[in-house]
């Protein structure tokens, strides 16, 4: 199976009239935030596949619906919210499973809290996420094997592509959660990288950690 994984940066090999030619044979797309809806829309519509995705730290004006905290008066009720969430053709997965085929995903977007922003977490309370996460973990353990097969996340782990200044530290949460369920992937984005000979792929314990700042196309074996 190939997967398109974007995140923070509207890519023009992406953004493009050639995306259907160019990514004919992708099956699923991931976003791991930092993106405008209207771009997942975009990618949906012409891809015509599903389109999984977790928030960032910034692009954050409709987060609220999806999560459903607004109180604006353009969303009376529940039928509101749900025709606005699926406007987009993507599928939010904050704290949340996916099973697409046999492949298992789930999410947990935002950044390191550094200013007080939305979205922005301290180590405990993404700790307190992967803590919700648990039961839905075992049950996958126990009905297909295996915990989970891709973790999607804004922020990377720490120590591991993420960089000095608070703002882009990664979790030291995640490492956790890489030793506990092995995942085969954690897909991150949050760290931009501008030079072809930086780090965007690494290994910790039997999880792959996988960068997509702008895109990548991951091939994972569905089997």
């Amino acid at each position: 199976m190939k997967i398109l994984c974007v995140a923070d940066h509207i890519d023009p090999l992406v953004y493009s009239t050639q995306v259907k030619h160019r990514f004919r044979d992708v099956e699923l797309v991931l976003g791991a935030g930092d993106l405008p809806l209207e771009y997942y829309s975009f990618i949906v519509s012409s891809l015509n596949v599903p389109l999984l995705f977790v928030y960032g730290n910034h692009n954050l004006s409709q987060l609220d619906y999806y999560q459903g905290k607004s109180t604006s008066s353009e969303f009376r009720n529940i039928d509101d919210h749900m025709k606005f969430k699926n406007s987009v053709g993507a599928t939010f997965l904050e704290d949340r499973h996916h099973k697409h085929g046999r492949l298992l995903v789930a999410g947990l977007g935002g950044s390191m809290r550094y200013n007080g922003g939305d979205h922005q977490f301290t180590e405990f309370q993404m700790l307190m996420r992967i803590f919700g996460m648990v039961p839905r973990l075992w049950w996958n353990k126990v009905v297909h094997g295996r915990y989970l097969d891709i973790l999607l996340t804004h922020a990377p782990p720490r120590g591991i592509h993420d960089r000095e200044d608070k703002c882009h530290w990664g979790f030291k949460a995640f490492l956790k959660f890489m030793k506990w369920f092995e995942p085969r992937y954690l897909i991150h984005g949050h760290i931009h990288l501008y030079e072809l000979n930086e780090v965007r792929r690494s290994v910790y314990q039997k999880t792959e950690v996988i960068n997509c700042y702008d895109h990548l196309i991951l091939e994972v074996e569905d089997d």
